[in-house]
């Protein structure tokens, strides 16, 4: 079929320019291609014709992809491992929130240098509906802005600069739904036949009742079970909000079209997609709707076509699920690189139970990736913080994970006597127990509440974050202590929704003292500058191996990056007491060590005491 499909597009393409190199990309790929499109579509009798319609979207995409994007494909295929080094280093922002628009970001690259960034992710800028939209994420059109951001243009101009600098941009692909003002969906809604087959549409509840005995209930304060009602009686799958209508991947059409879609934004000058709930995309009813062999086969789909018209294209896994089900998206094969949630969240476990078990073990048994893949680890994100760790991985250590998660809940949103955090719950569901977390980093470290403790928290879980592996992902404004914003509960737009509670705008007053060494921001700052500043010196912290070295000593964390004679030690108080190392835990070590972040020599032939929430980043050499 491949030669087949080859020979009908060279009839009308050889004489292009832009022909040779996508003919050589698709005897590269295209099998690959064709052969994770079959389980989905290969039964139809269509099926050559689905894979020839996709190939023309394909060659559009290559043809209309700038000179400028087609030499960093060569760069980046000829180092594939680019994403791996010890000077990558991430941020994330809202455009608007942060910096005003496209103009502002644009305006803030200097710092962004400064700070050591290379790799910028902008939380989706599309255009959507207003005010209602989920942070972003119920896309309107793939093709506009929000103009309140900027125009598609400016976004294109941003993303060159940025690219001249140095940064890569990393924007959201949601594929596995649009808004219900996307056109697709206003065709839909209307009775179009066509545009209907794009979304999973309902004449009654007879099927919908089906699907939902399987199907869990992701935001039940917004709506329950999967599906919404329309006002003309139909009823159409919602996973996450109303105004989000879930697309049907079990119509060819879709795929194609969001292909379309999906190359357009790799044009901009886009270096990674973040693949927004790839655990959903595919439906089957007798099953959860979750993390189904069908989205795997999508996924891939998606990578071989960019491998064929969009070769320096990476993606990115969102899937907040069980561990195990995250590592099954990360391949080179499908996505590059995935979200470490598992990491996040025993980070946040650690600090609440002054205990490393959990995380300890998470490093030793769930770290590893294939080769030619990474992690990206967190502190926090834009979303909440949900408690993905394995019920399995805790029942090891005696902790019942329902058990476990509720104590968690309470510690912080401040319902736990002695806790220094303050956040606030986001989706409470009394029926089933599930809550999450909202709050920033500084709130939830105790900065809101002037915990002594709290600069010194934060930076102990940045650290982690920058020497464990993989590509550390700094949440703009954690760099300078920036607080919970209270005053969204003050829109009514915004107050049905926790999560505005940790996307605060740009605090202005902590910018303004990150020079300012008596101030948290400007401790916060030139504490996050220094940990930066190591980690892009050590070759060592490049790719994602590590070896879990284990303390024995409940509160203090530890792991290697590298060997005993040349390697270092990085070691963790995520207590708030004085934690001691025994001198024969640390045998076999060499007799002296130079710790990177105080730059003092330290004897590791003796006792060894770390102070409260104290790092060691120990230089090891024979």
């Amino acid at each position: 079929m491949l030669n087949h499909l080859i020979e009908r597009l060279a009839a009308t393409r050889a004489r292009q320019a832009s022909w040779p190199a996508f003919a050589q990309r698709l005897r590269a790929h295209g099998q690959r291609l064709l052969d994770e499109l079959h389980p989905l579509y290969g039964e139809r009798a269509d099926f050559a014709q689905v894979a020839e319609q996709l190939l023309q979207v394909a060659y559009e995409g290559w043809r209309d992809r700038s000179p400028s994007l087609r030499q960093l494909d060569a760069v980046r295929e000829a180092t594939p491992d680019w994403f791996a080094s010890e000077q990558m280093l991430g941020g994330v922002c809202y455009a608007d929130l942060w910096a005003g628009g496209f103009k502002g970001v644009q305006a803030q690259i200097p710092y962004l240098k400064e700070l050591g960034l290379t790799y910028l992710h902008l939380m989706p800028p599309y255009l959507c509906p207003q005010p209602h939209n989920d942070g972003g994420y119920a896309v309107s059109s793939y093709r506009a802005t929000d103009p309140q951001l900027g125009s598609i243009d400016e976004l294109r101009s941003l993303a060159t600069q940025l690219r001249k600098a140095g940064i890569s941009l990393v924007l959201d692909f949601v594929f596995n739904h649009t808004s219900d003002e996307h056109e697709w969906a206003q065709a839909a809604r209307a009775g179009d036949p066509h545009y209907s087959g794009y979304y999973w549409m309902f004449q009654d509840r007879a099927e919908p009742d089906v699907y939902e005995q399987t199907v869990r209930e992701i935001f039940p304060d917004e709506h329950p079970g999967a599906f919404s009602q329309l006002p003309d009686g139909r009823w159409v799958w919602t996973t996450f909000h109303s105004y989000q209508w879930d697309l049907n991947y079990s119509n060819p059409a879709v795929f194609t079209a969001m292909a379309r879609e999906m190359l357009y934004i790799a044009n901009l000058g886009v270096d990674f997609l973040r693949m927004d709930a790839v655990a959903f995309v595919w439906k089957r009813q007798g099953t959860p709707c979750e993390n189904l062999p069908e989205a795997h086969h999508l996924l891939r789909a998606y990578n071989a076509l960019a491998r064929i018209a969009a070769p320096s294209l990476l993606f990115k896994s969102e899937a907040i699920v069980h561990p195990d089900d995250v590592v099954s998206y990360i391949s080179p094969e499908e996505c590059q690189v995935s979200y470490n949630p598992l990491q996040m969240a025993l980070l946040w476990n650690s600090l609440a139970t002054r205990e490393v078990n959990l995380l300890q073990y998470a490093l030793e048994q769930r770290h590893q990736l294939p080769a030619h893949t990474a992690w990206v680890n967190y502190v926090r994100s834009h979303d909440d913080i949900g408690w993905t760790f394995a019920d399995e991985d805790a029942a090891l250590y005696g902790i019942n994970g329902f058990d476990h998660r509720q104590f968690l809940n309470r510690f912080f949103v401040n319902r736990f006597d002695g806790s220094f955090a303050r956040g606030e719950p986001f989706q409470d569901n009394p029926l089933t127990g599930d809550c999450r977390i909202s709050g920033t980093a500084a709130s939830l470290c105790g900065l809101e509440q002037g915990d002594v403790h709290g600069v010194a928290r934060l930076l102990l879980l940045y650290g982690v974050v920058l020497s464990s592996g993989g590509i550390p992902l700094l949440y703009l404004g954690d760099e300078v202590g920036t607080l919970n914003d209270h005053d969204y509960a003050q829109d009514a737009h915004k107050a049905v929704d926790s999560r505005w509670l940790h996307r605060p705008p740009r605090d202005q007053a902590r910018y303004a003292q990150r020079q300012d060494p008596a101030s948290q921001a400007g401790q916060l700052h030139a504490g996050l500058r220094h940990l930066i500043g190591l980690r892009r010196h050590l070759p060592l912290l490049a790719g994602g191996e590590l070896s879990v070295f284990w303390t024995h000593n409940p509160a203090v964390l530890g792991y290697r990056r590298g060997s005993v004679e040349d390697g270092l030690l990085l070691l963790g108080n995520f207590s708030e007491q004085p934690q001691r190392v025994a001198a024969h835990v640390l045998a076999g070590l060499p007799a002296q060590a130079q710790d990177l972040v105080s730059a003092c020599g330290i004897a590791l032939d003796q006792d060894l005491t770390l102070q409260p929430y104290q790092q060691l980043w120990l230089r090891l050499q024979a």
